[in-house]
């Protein structure tokens, strides 16, 4: 659709199907002014028809030219000859442009290395409940391409589901880590060190009020229906679920930034969605003085106890005032001490940021979601509302210690953008993933047991152990940090992975646990990772319907046919795509 109105704007042309070229050759030996207003009459209800069947695009001259005097001229692409009809009613020849470059935006993150345990037993990481990228390879998949490797990040792709991890049953209390280890899928000669959690469910009557402030980008790149007209019916969801105690402001940017809702209570649901309706695109991208401006919206009108959050809304094309990605980052992370946190909702295809989306939701001590359908939206904003916008901990941190003489290898599966030094576990000082009210977090270890032939480095020549022990009874030991809402100092909750956490078989796995295996699998084969040997598409199908479940949603069923169209996909020519990560 981006590509299509971009060739709208450039060339004022209306492509036709051969046999409607043939009627309207015909109509066009007609001479008189009469018969050729009746032809062009004639021709607007053909192209109608057509439109609706899908073989005609139409571009409105006037309109095109209008929107060419006031953008800037550019590079002229290379072009081709294609049939037009012109104002006149007349069939001419004129260039057609080739379909704009993608210049999306991924992170650029190489996967974790394989770690030597008697070198490095003690691999440290921050939670991380973000999904956007799940959604951003179903959006790649479902267009026939596969994803850039880049915009692949396994734990998103993983922590996409609800997997059935213990309850914890006290918020002071948030999380209670489920644990196993078990054979590698791809590979039965090393195994996988599997931890979840599942976070504390805020029952209705004890959710606190929110002063939610909406960041809505709405310059000239929203305009396309799968931004803006999107965006507004999500966010029109997200209002129905306000409460009398909530209070919802909007502040839109362009090539300014202002306010278009004052604080407004939430259950004022209808003057929230007229406001979020009314909306237009149009301009640049004022990102940076638009984040300012939210920022001191919701600082000003702050509710004590309460969650303060600003929802950023936009495709992360900022061309205007604070672009650069360092200075935005410290913006938003020197916000965070007031207490303000961050949630980024991605939007749209062709120009989407997510690197810049990315970082945002980190230094935010926020999330980050991408919206790519209504559905999506509604699992977001509608049935894990409470984990977007109600944090339960704070600086969530992870940190693993291995045995040595138990395990020779590890290597920890995603994560990439969210690693910590081993001293950043115990400084309270270091900023780390924010967890929200039933949010999941799964983490994932290949880890190679001493004596192993699998082992992919050699064993120190002087020191270490070279065969497997008969003491391996404690495998590793897991601690977590985390903080209370509120509060500055963490809370420690800690407990060792012993024998009795391993399963002698993928067979014996609970459901959830197959298909987690089967999620962090497809991850790697999109992102093209060394590791996983003959392991294929037909492998991730097979244990993804082992372990599928219940399904209430369909989001498994889903899974399951995305991995089919990779499948399919991987056998087509790469597409070429520009920026960080790009194919």
């Amino acid at each position: 659709m981006a590509h299509a109105t971009a060739r709208a704007r450039l060339m004022p042309t209306l492509l036709l199907s051969a046999a409607t070229l043939t009627v309207l050759a015909a109509c066009n030996q007609m001479t008189s002014t009469k018969t050729a207003d009746a032809k062009r009459d004639q021709l607007k209800e053909e192209s109608d028809d057509a439109r609706a069947r899908g073989t005609v695009e139409l571009a409105a001259k006037p309109k095109a030219e209008a929107r060419m005097a006031l953008e800037p001229a550019g590079p002229a692409p290379a072009a081709t000859v294609q049939p037009y009809i012109a104002m006149d009613g007349t069939i001419q020849s004129a260039p057609a442009m080739d379909q704009p470059a993608d210049t999306e935006k991924y992170p650029d993150a190489k996967p974790n290395p394989i770690k030597i345990v008697a070198d490095d037993p003690v691999s440290t990481f921050s939670a991380d409940v973000d999904t956007a990228s799940y959604s951003v390879v179903r959006r790649f998949l479902n267009d026939g391409r596969l994803p850039p490797s880049d915009a692949v990040r396994v734990e998103e792709m993983v922590n996409y589901f609800d997997y059935a991890y213990a309850v914890p049953s006290d918020k002071s209390k948030p999380f209670e880590p489920t644990v196993a280890v078990y054979p590698t899928p791809w590979n039965p000669a090393t195994e996988i060190l599997h931890v979840g959690i599942q976070g504390y469910g805020l029952p209705q009557g004890e959710r606190p009020p929110a002063n939610l402030v909406m960041l809505l980008d709405v310059s000239g790149s929203m305009e396309d229906p799968n931004k803006l007209p999107l965006l507004q019916k999500s966010l029109s969801m997200l209002a129905k679920e306000m409460t009398a105690q909530d209070r919802i402001s909007i502040v839109v940017y362009a090539g300014n930034a202002g306010v278009v809702l004052e604080p407004t209570p939430g259950n004022e649901t209808l003057r929230i969605t007229q406001a979020i309706n009314n909306l237009s695109a149009g301009g640049s991208t004022a990102g940076g003085e638009g984040i300012r401006r939210a920022y001191e919206l919701a600082e000003a009108n702050k509710i004590t106890g309460g969650v303060n959050r600003v929802i950023l809304a936009t495709d992360g094309d900022f061309n205007v005032g604070i672009t650069d990605p360092g200075q935005l980052e410290d913006f938003v992370a020197r916000k965070r001490e007031s207490g303000v946190t961050l949630t980024v909702l991605g939007f749209g295809a062709g120009n989407y940021n997510d690197a810049m989306m990315q970082t945002l939701a980190q230094a935010g001590n926020g999330n980050a979601a991408y919206i790519d359908t209504l559905n999506e939206a509604r699992k977001v904003l509608v049935d894990e509302m409470a984990g977007t916008v109600f944090t339960i901990a704070g600086d969530v941190k992870f940190q693993v210690e291995f045995n040595p003489k138990c395990v020779a290898e590890y290597r920890l599966i995603g994560y990439e953008t969210r690693m910590l030094n081993t001293a950043d576990f115990n400084n309270d000082k270091v900023d780390a993933g924010d967890i929200g009210a039933g949010h999941r977090v799964t983490a994932l270890y290949e880890i190679t047991p001493v004596g192993s032939a699998a082992r992919l480095t050699e064993p120190l020549r002087y020191g270490g152990s070279t065969n497997a022990s008969a003491d391996c009874g404690e495998v590793a030991y897991l601690k977590m940090r985390y903080k209370l809402p509120g509060e500055t100092a963490s809370k420690l909750i800690e407990r060792p992975v012993t024998s009795a956490d391993v399963r002698t078989s993928v067979d014996a796995l609970p459901q959830d646990l197959k298909f987690a295996a089967s999620v962090a699998g497809f991850a790697q084969l999109l992102r093209g990772d060394p590791y996983l040997k003959n392991w294929g598409y037909a492998n991730v199908i097979a244990l993804g319907q082992a372990g599928k479940g219940e399904d209430k949603f369909g989001y498994r069923a889903e899974f399951l046919n995305l991995v089919r169209l990779a499948e399919s996909a991987a056998g087509l020519p790469t597409l070429g795509m520009n920026g960080n990560g790009g194919q």
